[in-house]
């Protein structure tokens, strides 16, 4: 359903583009014929006149030249005319017939050109749709599930009813979780931050404190190797950018690994990067690793949990701050998330 319908729209724009280009081929073919029309008639006019006036003055007795042109001579001149405008008119066919096959191959190629990030974006909206029922079905079922189970039962205790009250509220804070983050993906994808100079330091300690309990549980050391200097952002949301990082390098990596945080000046920005010592991510994976809602690997995305929106949410605030955040797998062992950041410029004495 979907093919058909952009494959109806880019037929339907190709003809729009190509009948505005036979649109312009033909003002230029119908300007030029016309043009040549009125020059070919004035200069006709023209040698008319020259050959009465000869006449006239052979007749005189003042003419002594060359011979006056007979009227063979004028018809020879009409069929080479109409020779010419035959040619002309032959000429300007074939190049509005070469206009027409040529215009409807580019016409074609640009409506794709055209239609291609519509149909990308509506193939990103369908897979978010998708995915989010999927993943507001989940808590919702569990809730059902658990409250028409506990229904049925036709005698509980407080401590059953407790319990059933604590697991729907743990599918509450599942949904509260997933609306939240959707929340803050929207609003970070239409904000503008104000920002200001900013030390990266500061930013990577912040995050790294608000990282510690998970760490401290998945026995993961982290090791900080960031060099201070002053960036240009805004603080609170790099620092919930950082969290995400480090929190996902922390569960994808080993139980006693390490996850190290590393930055230095690079080319006239400051390039930030968040390293572990995990699996790494599939190479068919990465092109698609920020996508809202896209978990590649579901057996180890099962072991993790989330919802697949942080690096979403991660790549929005690094958007909103001029930055610009992309991941690839590291050369030994694990993923490496760069971010490059815009350096503030020195304060004037």
């Amino acid at each position: 359903m979907k093919l058909e319908m952009f494959r109806s729209a880019r037929v339907k724009l190709t003809l729009f583009y190509l009948a505005i280009l036979l649109a312009f081929s033909l003002t230029l073919t119908v300007s030029f014929r016309v043009l040549f029309e009125r020059d070919y008639s004035r200069s006709n006019m023209v040698q008319r006149g020259e050959v009465r006036q000869l006449i006239l003055r052979s007749l005189e007795g003042d003419y002594y030249g060359d011979p006056i042109p007979s009227n063979d001579f004028m018809d020879v001149q009409r069929d080479q005319a109409a020779i010419v405008r035959q040619h002309l008119n032959d000429d300007l066919l074939f190049i509005n017939a070469l206009a027409l096959v040529v215009g409807g191959i580019l016409s074609y190629w640009f409506a794709g050109r055209t239609l291609d990030p519509i149909e990308k974006a509506h193939e990103a909206q369908a897979r978010f749709a998708t995915d989010a029922s999927h993943e507001l079905r989940t808590p919702l079922t569990n809730l059902k599930l658990e409250n028409e189970v506990f229904l049925r039962q036709k005698s509980f205790t407080e401590k059953d009813a407790r319990e059933l009250i604590v697991s729907n509220l743990e599918e509450v804070q599942r949904l509260e979780g997933l609306s939240a983050s959707l929340l803050a993906l929207t609003q970070y994808g239409h904000a503008t931050l104000k920002l200001k100079q900013v030390n990266v330091a500061r930013l990577v300690d912040t995050a790294l404190k608000h990282a510690e309990k998970i760490a401290e549980a998945q026995q993961v050391a982290c090791v900080n190797k960031v060099v201070s200097t002053n960036i240009l952002g805004h603080a609170e949301s790099l620092e919930q950018l950082l969290s995400i990082l480090i929190d996902n390098a922390v569960k994808y990596g080993p139980v006693k690994g390490t996850v190290t945080i590393g930055g230095q000046k690079e080319d006239g920005h400051y390039l930030l990067w968040v390293q572990d010592e995990g699996p790494g991510i599939d190479p068919k994976d990465l092109p698609y690793i920020f996508d809202r809602l896209y978990r590649g690997d579901k057996a180890r995305s099962s072991k993790v949990g989330g919802y697949g929106l942080g690096l979403s949410l991660a790549q929005a605030i690094a958007k909103a701050n001029g930055a610009e955040l992309r991941a690839q797998n590291a050369p030994h062992a694990g993923a490496c998330f760069l971010l490059r950041l815009p350096l503030a410029r020195p304060k004037k004495p």
